[in-house]
């Protein structure tokens, strides 16, 4: 079990580090300029399919590419409403009308290609506010009688998906998908990330105390913001002359809104001493 308040630090400094300082590691940046980690053992994260599945089942923007369909606005790809099956595949809700189901109604029998990519945006303001995007690709069919009238369902079934995300990039095959589960926190995230920013920016600034020590002043004129929360723990993003993400680990994985009450509770704690 970690310490309250263990952290992990991502940094885009490019001297060397410190071979005591266990904790940090250079930096390489994902191709939409996240930070990332290179070099950094991290001993509990989500898995790759399980950071897909969450990014399926949350909130975040996605569109459904569809091949031969090169006329529709990009809103008109845009699901109303997605889910995941018991077997992995991806309903996605459209408009009775909408381009997307002309084309399924159109293919017919025959196996349409399409891959749904959904875009992971911030709930806060941050430099490089993009988290990440993931591909589920696969072939898409009616399914009928599963939406309110003037709507329809169309299924995905799903023949590869990949991530790019703070973490890094991964490819996930279907099994993995199917059997992984959505992280618990993630119909809450946007609010609890957008609260932590408007009701405790204090506390959560102080967690840079948590990162090891530092010169007097080292810390001042940096800007903290919460950009990402999961069963494991916080990611804080630094920004000032140099931008940086850290991550707090909770002492044990949250399972509720109630755990993670509890688990904020003590990392603030942990800083504040």
């Amino acid at each position: 079990m970690s310490r309250p308040g263990n952290t992990k630090r991502i940094t885009d400094s490019t001297k060397n580090t410190d071979a005591s300082e266990s904790v940090e590691a250079t930096e390489v940046r994902s191709a939409h300029g996240q930070p990332r980690p290179s070099g950094l053992e991290i001993t509990r994260m989500p898995s790759a399919a399980e950071r897909t599945r969450t990014l399926v089942q949350g909130t975040c923007s996605a569109v459904l590419l569809i091949t031969g369909l090169d006329g529709a606005r990009p809103d008109q790809l845009m699901p109303a409403a997605r889910s995941v099956g018991p077997d992995g595949e991806v309903y996605l809700e459209f408009p009775a009308d909408s381009p997307a189901v002309r084309a399924a109604t159109h293919a017919q029998d025959d196996e349409l290609a399409a891959v749904l990519e959904i875009t992971d945006v911030a709930p806060v303001s941050v430099p490089h506010r993009i988290r990440g995007r993931a591909w589920i690709s696969g072939w898409l069919t009616h399914a009928p009688g599963m939406a309110e009238p003037g709507r329809m369902m169309l299924r995905l079934e799903v023949g590869e998906a990949s991530v790019d995300d703070l973490w890094g990039a991964s490819s996930v095959e279907p099994e993995e998908f199917a059997h992984a589960t959505a992280d618990p926190l993630v119909a809450h995230e946007a609010e609890l990330l957008q609260h932590l920013h408007a009701a405790h920016s204090d506390q959560v600034q102080e967690l840079c105390g948590l990162l090891g020590d530092r010169e007097p002043g080292a810390w001042s004129g940096r800007r903290a913001v919460p950009l990402a929360l999961d069963r494991f723990g916080l990611r804080v993003r630094f920004s000032g002359e140099q931008c940086f993400d850290a991550r707090f680990e909770f002492p044990e994985p949250v399972r509720d809104i109630t755990g993670l009450r509890r688990a904020m509770h003590t990392l603030f704690e942990a800083a504040s001493y």
